[in-house]
């Protein structure tokens, strides 16, 4: 597939009815972003919004060409819209934030430089600003977690994250991918660390999870990714092969 989006650093930024908050998460990202080394491109990916959302990207776009976007057709979730920014960006290096402002871009700062010791660097909300509820069920899905996988992340609901493209290796897009990514990774043989990061209370749109689709379906996903990590080929850590005599 060709990946239109060429930048060493790709900021990707899933978003679904966020019209209020694309805007001022550009500007902000873009600010901290200059502030970095490395050319950089910040790709907003529309699951099909319903308000103003794609307007708005291509109103930060037409003030710096540095942030661009592209739209699903149809409906398909955050973890498809997450997967066509992987598929259709390249570069090395890539980050990866939720578009409601509650992550704080200042943390990537901190998190690129950790790169240097680590394949995947995922954010760890310490401090969540978050209803009880949502509290609550981030709780109850680690425990299960943990049993089932076998892993201890503290967070693996964080968007804040910072990785190399080659921690994908082996992997492919699924609904749900976005919540099992460290572990997946984790998984593969690379290595993977969590940091603290800050989080912010939510000052434009609303929330698309619930109890069910946040908590109830992640712990029925656990079973496949059991399942899978069980199975998977991973890559081996030497090979013996017979060098050629020939000539």
């Amino acid at each position: 597939m060709s990946r239109a989006i060429d930048a060493e650093l790709c900021v990707l930024v899933p978003v679904f009815n966020e019209a209020d908050n694309v805007l001022p998460l550009a500007e902000e990202l873009l600010a901290t972003l200059s502030r970095q080394p490395r050319p950089f491109v910040i790709l907003f990916i529309d699951d099909a919004s319903t308000d103003a959302t794609w307007g708005r990207i291509a109103e930060a776009h037409a003030r710096d060409g540095r942030v661009t976007g592209l739209r699903h057709r149809r409906n398909a979730g955050q973890s498809a819209a997450l997967w066509t920014g992987i598929e259709n960006s390249s570069g090395e290096l890539i980050a990866t934030l939720d578009g409601d402002r509650q992550n704080d871009p200042a943390d990537y700062l901190h998190m690129l430089p950790r790169l240097a010791e680590a394949d995947f660097v995922c954010g760890h909300r310490a401090a969540r600003q978050d209803t009880w509820v949502r509290k609550v069920s981030s709780r109850i899905a680690r425990r299960a977690r943990r049993a089932v996988l076998g892993v201890d992340f503290a967070d693996t609901g964080c968007a804040m994250r910072v990785f190399r493209r080659k921690s994908l290796e082996g992997l492919f897009g699924f609904n749900g991918l976005h919540r099992f990514l460290p572990v997946l990774v984790h998984g593969g043989g690379f290595r993977t660390v969590e940091v603290p990061v800050n989080h912010r209370p939510r000052v434009a749109g609303v929330s698309k999870y619930g109890v069910w689709n946040r908590l109830g379906r992640g712990i029925l996903d656990l079973f496949a990714i059991a399942w899978f990590q069980r199975r998977r080929c991973r890559p081996q850590p030497g090979l013996d092969t017979l060098a050629d005599r020939t000539g």
